[in-house]
């Protein structure tokens, strides 16, 4: 998947587009985390429930000093829990200018600054920089099943693959997830392999289980979307717990 910067005129500040934020996040990294949402995602996830944030050209724009200043006003409540920032999405790799802009200013402030991304994207230069700036990443495997993930969606994973064992080589921090959708990513096969795939890498600090919902459908129906997992029923307490102990976690 190529990069999708949104383009700025050399003349200009440079400045992202954002979705949303969470001031006392307490699931995308460890302590308490202030979550960034980023506008923008190529991705077509059919279990999306963030629907609103894949368009590139909607949000609201921020330059990097303004997005400081309004983390900075919660750094005392999330620096005491051992927490920090999360660039979250959408798909916060699409704006890449704008995080080299932005993580080094998070780094000054001596900010834990997790990434949660697909990492569909190539290991260009550009990306091998905003890797060396985070210091977590939470990274979304979406399917280790190649054609079951090109389904589910619309890319192929090997991208994301590539990503997770770069990581691994430079022993960056990482943790695995995988959103478990009934009778799509549950096979056990795939989760055999996918448990093949994580034991081969060195840096993995945690591996999640996300249980699949339809909580975010009416985002889709907001937006005149039809959504294509009608027919699939939630993920059980149940189902989680198996594709668990499939994994040995």
């Amino acid at each position: 998947m190529a990069e999708n910067n949104i383009e700025q005129n050399k003349n200009e500040i440079l400045k992202g587009r954002i979705h949303s934020f969470e001031s006392f996040g307490a699931v995308d990294g460890p302590g308490i985390r202030f979550v960034v949402f980023f506008q923008g995602c190529a991705l077509r996830c059919k279990y999306c429930h963030n629907r609103d944030t894949w368009a590139v050209n909607a949000g609201q724009e921020y330059t990097s000093d303004e997005l400081i200043a309004k983390i900075s006003r919660y750094k005392n409540y999330f620096t005491v829990s051992d927490g920090g920032v999360t660039l979250s999405g959408g798909e916060p790799l699409l704006q890449q200018d704008f995080l080299l802009e932005l993580l080094p200013k998070l780094k000054k402030q001596g900010i834990h600054v997790a990434i949660d991304t697909s990492g569909n994207f190539p290991l260009t230069d550009k990306m091998k920089k905003i890797i060396d700036l985070a210091d977590l990443f939470l990274l979304d495997i979406k399917c280790i099943n190649d054609d079951v993930c090109k389904d589910l969606v619309g890319f192929s994973n090997k991208l994301e693959l590539e990503f997770a064992k770069y990581l691994s080589n430079i022993n960056k921090d990482v943790w695995i997830r995988q959103v478990l959708v009934p009778g799509i990513t549950d096979n056990e096969d795939d989760l055999l392999e996918l448990k093949d795939f994580i034991s081969n890498l060195s840096n993995v600090k945690k591996v999640e289980i996300l249980a699949y919902h339809d909580l975010g459908r009416f985002k889709w129906e907001n937006l005149g979307c039809n959504y294509e997992l009608e027919d699939i029923p939630n993920a059980t307490t149940e189902d989680v717990a198996r594709a668990k102990k499939i994994l040995g976690i």
